[in-house]
């Protein structure tokens, strides 16, 4: 059994095309064991984007802190802590912070994948 506080975990930028101010901390994955999920904790700076992209698996999130817009194929939709976010596979997707503080949210995928994604 793992328990670790979020902030202990490494934080670093996120690679990817297209991407500003966007930071992860991978809390549950492959150097736990973790072989169905990987949890992941993002922070967007104020101003800050996701990627605008997509991927043959889905995602389900829950924010914790500040407030955004998720652009997807069906349009833009405001999210703000509390808020559950579910993408389907291949959907196209984007989060962007619209606040003042930062926005951080934890992201669940299935195992094994790329996880800087």
């Amino acid at each position: 059994m793992k328990v670790k506080s979020i902030d202990t975990h490494e934080q670093s930028p996120v690679q990817m095309e297209g991407v500003e101010g966007a930071q992860m901390r991978m809390l549950v994955g492959p150097e736990d064991g973790a072989t169905n999920f990987h949890m992941r904790h993002f922070e967007v700076t104020p101003g800050g984007h996701t990627p605008h992209h997509s991927h043959d698996y889905e995602h389900e999130i829950v924010v914790l802190a500040g407030e955004g817009v998720a652009n997807s194929e069906q349009g833009e939709r405001s999210f703000k802590a509390g808020d559950i976010i579910f993408v389907p596979a291949n959907e196209k997707h984007q989060f962007r912070n619209t606040g003042a503080d930062p926005l951080k949210f934890i992201c669940l995928i299935p195992a094994p994948q790329d996880c800087s994604k």
